[in-house]
């Protein structure tokens, strides 16, 4: 019996070495990379090799900055081999790796190179409009790409080449951080910048950028009319003189201008007009009665005219107004401008009706012909006295205690 427990003993111990030794060699002998090379040239075939550790074929897991792939094995010539993907080879960057297996002991990285050579040069400028003198800028961004659309190695020249007005330049830039860039200051003078660029015997295609005039600075109007008179039918034109920045450069086309004209009775009347060649033009009727004009002109918030004096004389000295038909149709006219022909059609004729000294109706009529008629209605004015004024060219005359039957 004590023979019997004496050999179970001992062939315990034997299978627990065993056992240990087993243990001791699975964790002694892990797949190892036998692939020494680490930097590779993009969109050429990638292997990695490992040695074999067990008759297990674990997958290898690859990630890059576009995303992550499991791989494979290929046992071959006693060894495992991996080959990596296009979508990954073709890509540069850095690539790291981990194999699989149960100890997960072989892990590491290798980078992808860019090609030395450009296929396509992808440009961007902006903003594409600045303003004259200097002080505003545009940016030029060029990435030049390979083949496989990568960037290309850092430092790889870029020439940008800019044509304004008379003069060409050329100014030689670096990739760096996979791109190109630089600064475009505006010149003193307002124009069209064409701009284009250079890398490896690659062009890109021709850009534009506006240089337009800067604020614009105060500017003198004047005025022409074909005469001086208030007769509300001819026409004052408002023009600018050539409305210039600073530098000297004309404003662009559409630059808006506002003129303003205060009258006689602190009334303000506005007209506008838009700059063509740096000249705004402005169009108002001159108006029906004696006035005095003050006019200036704006670009809002930026620039302002001189003030000029407009004087308009009185067309019309007197008019006759005549009553009839029981004193309800009341004729004015015949109303005449100052070479004693009719006024021209549309000159605004106002009666006001009084009763009790109390406004009790106002009635706008435009002449016709040189007069104006009102027709009082008994189912609107019952018979009774009334007092009228009747309004004109500014001039103003009043009828008391009209009877109306």
């Amino acid at each position: 019996m004590q023979l019997k427990r004496t050999y179970i003993f001992v062939l315990g111990l034997i299978l627990l070495s065993s056992f240990a030794i087993v243990q001791h060699n699975d964790a002694t002998n892990p797949s190892k990379l036998v692939t020494t090379q680490t930097d590779y040239n993009v969109g050429k075939p990638i292997v990695l090799k490992f040695t074999v550790s067990d008759d297990q074929k674990p997958l290898l897991y690859c990630s890059n900055s576009y995303g992550s792939t499991l791989v494979s094995a290929i046992a071959e010539d006693g060894t495992l081999q991996y080959i990596i993907p296009e979508n990954i080879t073709k890509k540069i960057g850095v690539v790291n790796w981990a194999l699989l297996d149960k100890n997960k002991s072989a892990t590491g990285q290798f980078n992808i190179n860019p090609k030395a050579e450009v296929a396509t040069m992808e440009t961007y400028i902006g903003p594409p409009s600045i303003e004259a003198g200097g002080t505003d800028y545009t940016m030029l961004v060029v990435i030049p790409t390979d083949s496989l659309d990568n960037p290309v190695p850092t430092n790889t020249k870029v020439n940008a080449r800019f044509q304004f007005l008379a003069s060409e330049e050329n100014d030689d830039i670096f990739t760096n951080n996979l791109i190109s860039w630089r600064n475009i200051n505006s010149k003193r003078e307002s124009g069209r910048m064409l701009v284009s660029s250079e890398s490896l015997g690659i062009n890109s295609k021709e850009f534009t950028i506006n240089v337009w005039a800067a604020i614009p600075t105060d500017f003198k109007i004047s005025a022409k009319r074909p005469h001086n008179y208030a007769d509300g039918n001819q026409v004052t034109t408002f023009n600018t003189s050539v409305i210039k920045d600073k530098q000297d450069n004309v404003v662009s086309d559409g630059t808006f201008v506002t003129f303003f004209i205060t009258n006689d009775h602190g009334n303000i009347l506005k007209t506008t007009g838009t700059t063509i060649e740096g000249v705004a033009h402005s169009k108002i009727i001159h108006p029906d009665f004696k006035d005095n004009w003050s006019i200036k002109a704006y670009v809002d918030g930026m620039a302002e005219s001189d003030t000029i004096i407009l004087s308009y004389q009185s067309v019309i000295e007197d008019f006759d107004v005549a009553f009839a038909n029981k004193n309800r149709k009341i004729l004015v006219g015949p109303l005449q401008s100052f070479m004693e022909q009719m006024i021209p059609d549309g000159l605004h004729v106002k009666l006001l009706i009084y009763k009790d000294n109390t406004l009790i109706d106002t009635i706008i009529k435009t002449s016709f012909n040189g007069y104006v008629t009102f027709n009082l209605k008994p189912a609107v004015y019952q018979n009774d006295t009334y007092s009228f004024s009747v309004e004109t060219a500014g001039i103003n005359k009043t009828f008391n205690n009209k009877k109306l039957w």
